[in-house]
């Protein structure tokens, strides 16, 4: 059983690529339009006069905006060692946008291949017997995994500063804080780290999609032993790493701010936005007459994760939000107040997408099996976390200056469009079925 790369797909992901690079130059194009602090007065005072919008961040700044831009922007103090106008902070958040937005979509479809590697990791470890038929579905997932890191990696070095303060020698220098963090939090440690990272899970992807090809052709188990022990080791690897590389590349970006919950909150997210996109794609192979052994009790695991992960997602949303929020300690609180008050529709309509829409959707066993009800549920859970994605970075970066249009929509094709290519092509490098594995006969007739 083979699948071909249709050619209206193909053309499609091409497409959102294109359409996706234009709506990026654009992002860039237009925040260049201002480029000195008379510039963004003059936008000031239009926005002033034309609406609310302008009027409450500039009234609100001494409070909201301007702690949250102080933070992001070198906390009080300018190269000279005065305190940066509003305008400056503007100004800068104007520049932050189009690479924010870029790093928001690069990093959201890569935490997707990501978080499907640690399942498909767990289905070996635990030797699963109702997931086999889905195996070549996951491992064409995760050969994005190494570019998209690549590419999460490449855009946080061009943005430097644009994303991360603590990369800003200027910044560092009056920054007392981020002093005692420089340890940690500098590009030699972000380098190597990441590379490392990087390295690791690329490896662990290489060698457990080849063990998995030659056990097809093998006459006894001993490629599966092989992926077994590789992948209980991957799991302590990935555990580690995952944690870290959410506090270099997510939590970093507000340098003042930390939580211990936090690895495991993106770990969450990942991984709930991995299990929804297996479930899609296996959905839509199997609307093309493809994967006939993925029965209705396949789909219904898949959304029984879906449904059990997002409430987990919640339950640390809230664990995270609760505590800090209650003991109001001023270092750990601003990052939820800035939030609150700039982000409230993303902020609170990202836990209504993530938490309400998959709790009242899937909870009834009977949609689980229902395909097109998964799928439509899937979409609101990826959309949820793409916000939640965006609430991790925008704040830092551009305070109150955010919104969805151009630059983020163009992010999104272009990374939606790369995703597709690269794991529709991964599909169709191999047969759909893991025939070799010693757990296929007991998937093909899986029931539930």
């Amino acid at each position: 059983m083979e699948y071909t790369f249709s050619n209206r797909l193909k053309l499609g992901a091409i497409v959102c690529m294109v359409l996706g690079l234009l709506g990026v130059a654009y992002g860039f194009y237009d925040s260049h339009k201002y480029e000195t602090v008379e510039d963004v007065k003059v936008l000031l005072a239009g926005e002033h006069h034309d609406g609310d919008h302008a009027g409450d961040a500039h009234a609100g700044d001494d409070h909201g905006a301007a702690h949250a831009t102080e933070e992001a922007h070198g906390d009080d103090a300018h190269a000279e060692g005065h305190e940066m106008s509003h305008e400056e902070h503007v100004l800068h958040q104007i520049h932050n946008r189009p690479y924010a937005a870029l790093y928001v979509a690069a990093f959201f479809f890569f935490m997707i291949a990501l978080g499907v590697l640690a399942f498909y990791a767990i289905q070996y470890a635990a030797q699963a017997g109702w997931s086999p038929v889905l195996f070549r579905v996951m491992e064409a997932i995760t050969a994005y995994v190494l570019p998209g890191a690549l590419i999460v990696l490449a855009i946080a070095l061009v943005a430097d500063k644009h994303i991360f303060v603590w990369m800003d020698p200027e910044v560092v220098a009056h920054d007392k804080l981020i002093q005692g963090k420089s340890g940690f939090l500098n590009k030699g440690v972000f380098i190597g780290l990441s590379v490392f990272f990087i390295l690791g899970w690329s490896a662990y992807r290489y060698l457990v999609r080849k063990f998995s090809l030659a056990q097809d052709n093998s006459d006894n188990n001993s490629y599966f032993k092989k992926a077994f022990r590789w992948s209980a080791g991957f799991l302590v690897f990935y555990i580690v790493t995952e944690s870290v590389v959410s506090w270099l590349w997510i939590m970093s970006v507000d340098p003042h701010w930390f939580s211990t919950l936090f690895g495991w909150y993106v770990f969450a997210s990942m991984f709930v936005s991995g299990i929804t996109v297996i479930a899609m794609i296996a959905i839509y192979l199997k609307s093309k007459g493809l994967l006939e052994f993925v029965n209705d009790s396949h789909i219904h695991d898949l959304a029984k994760f879906m449904f059990g992960i997002s409430i987990f997602w919640t339950y640390l949303w809230f664990s995270q939000f609760m505590l800090i929020w209650y003991s109001n300690i001023p270092e750990e609180v601003t990052y939820y107040i800035t939030r609150i008050e700039h982000y409230k529709l993303p902020f609170f309509g990202m836990v209504a997408m993530n938490f309400v829409f998959p709790l009242l959707l899937l909870m009834n066993s009977d949609y689980k099996r229902i395909p097109w009800f998964v799928v439509m549920t899937g979409i609101v859970i990826l959309c949820g976390h793409y916000l939640d994605v965006f609430n991790m970075i925008m704040p830092a970066t551009v305070v109150d200056r955010w919104f969805i249009g151009i630059p983020e929509i163009g992010s999104i094709l272009l990374f939606g469009g790369l995703f597709i290519f690269i794991v529709f092509t991964a599909l169709s490098k191999a047969p759909l079925l893991a025939k070799g594995n010693p757990f296929m006969k007991e998937s093909k007739h899986f029931h539930y």
